[in-house]
């Protein structure tokens, strides 16, 4: 017969074990919700991938921002309004939950400090 302890023990682990498989699918989630984002709204003129090549050449790659600003650090930018001194550069503002998205995936696809650059692949043409 299974006692009530065994059936308490049994749930708790299952929470405990579940508790970072489900973090980890919500941050998943988040990020690919900031790729859809940024794909969107920023891949017409940024390279917004882990290795493709920016359609408007001045335009930082995304996966390299952390080389010149803490990746943190844009969120204000993001709900605020970004604005930059070129005109061709739209002003966008996010709310709140789609900054959350868009920093998680900045973060995921940024170029290790240490690593050298590779030149970005040129489109074709």
């Amino acid at each position: 017969m299974i006692r009530p302890f065994e059936i308490a023990t049994v749930l708790g682990l299952t929470v405990l074990l579940a508790g970072p498989a489900a973090s980890q699918d919500r941050a998943d989630a988040l990020t690919a919700r900031g790729q859809a984002i940024v794909t969107r709204n920023c891949a017409s003129c940024h390279a917004v991938g882990p290795a493709d090549a920016s359609a408007l050449p001045p335009a930082p790659a995304f996966r390299e921002l952390s080389r010149r600003y803490p990746i943190e650090n844009l969120g204000e930018a993001l709900a605020e309004g970004i604005f930059v001194g070129h005109p061709a550069m739209p002003e966008f503002v996010f709310p709140a939950e789609d900054v959350a998205a868009i920093i998680s995936y900045i973060k995921s696809i940024q170029v290790r400090q240490g690593a050298a650059l590779q030149p970005a692949p040129r489109p074709p043409g």
